[in-house]
Order: structure tokens, then sequence, then C-alpha cells
């Protein structure tokens, strides 16, 4: 069926001049024009002379371009810029995702910051599409109301001494950067990028793990049952991270669930251990520019699936405690996984 307004755009993964794992889904948060070049070499340069014409109105806040290329020579000379850029589609794959079989996608397509389809324009339609994009209201007012994300903060979770034991047990330890999580082929493995810059340490000890499994147990899963009508029954990982100014702490735009390793989770926490720390803020583009902090010792809990990022820390550390919670589902899901790589269970699991 054709896309209609109001309706999720597909999601994708592909490649650009400067990203060999371009994921559609983290450019959510902002306006998306997806332009679908011709292959005819008439019909093609129309959108590439609107595309050059137009470029001051892509700036990568209110507005980004992704130019769907299917032909080989215009791919050869592409470069990607400030606001836009171009996903290679050589085997018309992701132009089909937003067509019916056997048919061409609109030329042009507007998304709205959920990454959902505001309206299409034909390839003709280039002022009318210009001036309709000049029209759309400021990005954090794309829904008519004002947006707040879907989470949940819950405060007293730690008490003060548990979380200074916790920041003291990372500062012991020496906290290590380590990567995200990507998909290659059919297993997910372990990449270091630019995504995230943050040193993390994990705790073993099993009386410290106890104290935390009891608090969260007792006083976090019964507000996540209220409001979540869901009931988590297992922790994934127990870890103490600092994000601190001097390295640049931050994590960009992702969502915690999107691997083969990582399906199984269902909501995330963010378990503040300090104060006194500039930036290091939770943001949920899809749902406006405001930012979230909880108090310390209290808790930010929220779906997996909800595109989200930790701002850049500019002054002091933050330390956090950020486990993830699924139930006996998500157990078997992930123990398939495990068993089709033969990946060993970690003790702390």
């Amino acid at each position: 069926m054709p896309l209609k307004p109001g309706e999720p755009a597909p999601w994708f993964r592909g490649v650009t001049p400067s990203n060999p794992e371009f994921t559609f889904e983290s450019v959510a948060g902002r306006y998306i024009l997806l332009a679908f070049l011709p292959m005819a070499d008439t019909l093609r340069h129309v959108v590439l002379k609107a595309l050059a014409a137009h470029q001051a109105m892509f700036d990568d806040a209110r507005l980004s371009t992704f130019a769907i290329l299917r032909d080989p020579q215009t791919a050869e000379g592409a470069k990607d810029m400030t606001g836009l850029r171009w996903v290679f589609d050589l085997d018309g794959a992701v132009s089909a995702r937003f067509a019916p079989a056997g048919e061409e996608p609109p030329a042009w397509m507007v998304l709205d910051p959920t990454l959902r389809l505001l309206r299409s324009f034909e390839l003709a339609e280039v002022e009318a599409l210009f001036g309709y994009l000049a029209a759309l209201p400021p990005v954090a007012e794309h829904a008519g109301v004002a947006a707040h994300a879907p989470v949940l903060m819950a405060p007293r979770i730690f008490e003060p001494e548990l979380c200074q034991r916790l920041i003291d047990l990372h500062a012991e330890a020496a906290g290590q950067f380590t990567g995200v999580m990507r998909d290659r082929g059919d297993h997910t493995h372990y990449v270091m990028d630019e995504l995230k810059s943050r040193r993390d340490v994990l705790i073993h000890e099993p009386d410290l793990v106890g104290e935390i499994r009891e608090r969260l147990e007792r006083r976090l899963f019964p507000l996540i049952e209220t409001a979540f009508s869901f009931r988590a029954t297992r922790i994934e990982r127990y870890l103490v991270s600092c994000y601190g100014a001097e390295d640049g702490g931050v994590f960009h735009a992702h969502r915690d669930n999107t691997t083969f390793r990582t399906a199984h989770r269902k909501f995330a926490g963010s378990i503040n251990l300090n104060a006194g720390f500039e930036g290091g803020d939770l943001r949920f583009a899809e749902f406006g520019p405001a930012v979230y902090r909880p108090p310390v010792g209290a808790a930010c809990v929220f779906a997996c699936g909800l595109l989200h990022e930790a701002t850049r820390v500019t002054a002091g550390r933050r330390y956090a405690f950020l486990p993830f919670f699924y139930d006996e589902a998500g157990e078997e899901l992930l123990s398939a996984y495990r068993r089709r790589v033969s990946e060993d269970v970690p003790p702390d699991s």
C-alpha cells in the first residue's frame, strides 16, 4: 500500500558517502525530506537542481534531506554535507520499501519529527513542496500541542550512601571506554565509534548486586508496572558509568533494542548518582527539545525503542547506574540468540 499521511515511514539501513552504516531511525527529531531521484537523466536533474537551489533550508536542526540515489554515475560523485545526505540505493531495495511492488515512490516525501508521513509531492511540484516546507511550524510545535516524552521519573530509588559507594567503586576500578552494538551478518558485535564517549564499570560482587536488585525490585518495579503495565522480572547489567567533561562524555541519539543481541530489552533505566555537572541530560528528540534530569538517586525509565541521547557533559562528571529491564519472554528471545551464536552466558546476567 502507498504510504498515507500519519503512517510511519519504513526504517532502513544503508550507505552514505560519510557513513557506511547509516540507520534511518536515528534521524528523528526534525523534519525529513526524502528525495527519490529518478533513473532518467532529464528527470533526475530536476531533483538535483531543486536541492541545490534550496540547500540553505537544510540545517540538520529544523530540516534534513536524504536523497535516494539509484544510478551509479550520480552516486560516484556524491558527497554528504550539512543537512543533505545521499543514500546509495543501487539495488533499489530502499526505494522499494516506499512504494507498492512494481511502482515508483513519490519523488518527494516530507516526514514529521517522529518519521511519519506529512505529505508527498510529485516531481513537478517543486514550488509547492518548498513553500510547504517553509511554512511548517517549529519542530517543537509540530504536534500542535506541547509534547512530553513518555518517561517515568521515579524518586528515591537509591539512597545517597549507595550512590556514593557506586561512585567510589567506579573510581577504584578505573572505568574503561566501551563501544556500541552493531549487527554484522547474523551476529551482534561491539564496535568503537564516535556515537558514545563513556567510561563503564560492571559490578560483579554478589552482595552489592543483591543490594541493588532488592532496591530495584521493591522501589522501582512496582512503579514501572503501574506506569507502563509491564512486569519486569529480569535486569541486564549492573553498570556504573561516567560521562566526563575531560573525555567529551556523550551518547548521541540511539535506540537500545535494534540489534539481534538487544531485541529482548524492554525498558532502560538511568539513575543519576551525583549532581554538580553541566550537560549530561537525557533528550528524546521525537518528543521535542526538552531535557530530562532525574535527581540524585532517582530513576528515569523509558521504553528501549525511544530515540534518546545523553547530551555532552561540558563541566564536571556525571555518574549514573544504567540497567535494562525485561521479562521472561525477553529471556527466551535472548537465550535463542545466545544458542544460535554459541554465546556464553556471563555470571552476572
